[in-house]
């Protein structure tokens, strides 16, 4: 188990305390751990090493050598179109999940194979199973409706003798269903979490991942970085002058991982109106919400379900402020009782 950091110099605005990504990146220190990186890494006009954010295969590479270097995953990969997330904000996520397991037990944070999460839609990626279990040593169930996405996690796993005995990767085939077929009768979750799709339709998805292209070089370009090579859309015989193509992105994606009818706030609302049927089995569901007006509407749905504790919690990265909602139908005696469980 790899300990969480609590200090890092130049640390990065608004990661959790015990994230140790706070610190710019030594670059050094993960090309040695992983040399693949090299030949990504370049120096900016201010002599800094930094790597193309806009090139897939160096964010893939970078996020390689962070596994590698601060988790001891010795080998990941993704297929390619498939999300290539973002390291230090996918480990935010669970060190929150952690401060929130502790206020439940009395400030300690529970660690160890006793403590097993529920990981909705983990992706071909597997990050936030593999980053809880090597951080904290949860147990984790990762569950995604996509067999492809399935199969990479499970190579994932079964690659890494680290991670072994500690995930387990299941297919969910019911496309309409979140919880059904993932918690079984005699299964308990100490918390579940979810990167929901945020997109209500492939085109918004794709409008979204423009202003993240252009978003990247505008930012690279006010830090004095090196210039990204944003490529327009390809042009393919057949398209009209306004028909244009999936841009290669950078942290890529297929369906979905990107977008559902409705988009984030039915989905949420989905998942909250099923999590009622397994309220004793959970302690705490949580969810990820990027947008901020879907909070009234989410707040409202929980509510409706009789959610005892409602927590929101605001995790920043930089400029960039997102959510995690977590709720509980289980009482503070319900709350203690179950948590004896960790320490017995």
């Amino acid at each position: 188990m790899v300990k969480p950091s609590n200090n890092s110099p130049q640390q990065k605005k608004g990661l959790h305390p015990r994230n140790p990504h706070r610190a710019r990146y030594d670059f050094p220190a993960l090309m040695k751990s992983t040399p693949a990186l090299v030949p990504f890494v370049k120096k900016n006009p201010f002599g800094d090493l930094s790597v193309d954010f806009s090139n897939p295969d160096a964010v893939k590479t970078l996020n390689k050598a962070l596994l590698h270097h601060f988790y001891h995953v010795e080998f990941w990969d993704i297929p390619k179109g498939y999300l290539c997330p973002p390291i230090p904000g996918r480990a935010d996520y669970l060190h929150y999940l952690a401060d929130l397991l502790a206020d439940t037990a009395d400030g300690e944070i529970p660690q160890g194979k006793k403590v097993k999460g529920l990981d909705i839609g983990m992706g071909a990626n597997c990050v936030y199973p593999m980053v809880g279990h090597r951080v904290y040593g949860w147990q984790f169930v990762g569950a995604d409706i996509d067999p492809v996405s399935v199969k990479s996690a499970t190579l994932l796993v079964d690659a890494n003798v680290s991670l072994k005995g500690g995930i387990q990767c299941r297919l969910q085939k019911d496309a309409d269903n979140i919880f059904t077929g993932m918690i079984n009768a005699d299964e308990r979750f100490d918390f579940t979490m979810c990167n929901p799709p945020f997109h209500a339709s492939m085109e918004d998805a794709t409008k979204g991942s423009e202003r993240k292209v252009r978003n990247l070089a505008a930012n690279a370009k006010k830090k004095g970085s090196e210039k990204f090579k944003v490529q327009p859309f390809e042009k393919k015989a057949g398209n009209t002058p306004h028909q244009k193509t999936k841009p290669d992105l950078n942290f890529g994606g297929q369906n979905a991982e990107l977008w559902c009818p409705g988009g984030e706030a039915a989905f949420i609302k989905r998942m909250i109106e099923q999590s009622a049927t397994f309220k004793t089995q959970c302690l705490w569901f949580t969810t990820m919400v990027s947008k901020k007006e879907n909070l009234p509407s989410i707040n409202q749905a929980l509510k409706a379900v009789k959610a005892k504790d409602i927590r929101t919690i605001e995790m920043a990265q930089g400029q960039k402020i997102t959510r995690v909602v977590a709720w509980t139908f289980l009482n503070k005696e319900a709350r203690d009782e179950w948590c004896g469980a960790w320490k017995g």
